[in-house]
């Protein structure tokens, strides 16, 4: 997903893309504590932090 990030990114935010299974949950910078919970747990496969 690095390799992609500054590429994909802008059109994941617009809707452009749907990213599906790879971010499941979004947060803003306060739940960054419970997203790493929630991968640890694998409750989450990956989270994306909106600030």
């Amino acid at each position: 997903m690095r390799a992609y990030i500054e590429e994909l990114l802008p059109d994941v935010l617009e809707g452009r893309i749907e990213p599906g299974r790879v971010l499941d949950r979004v947060v803003g910078l306060d739940g960054v504590p419970e997203g790493y919970r929630a991968m640890d747990d694998r409750e989450a496969i990956k989270v994306m932090v909106e600030v």
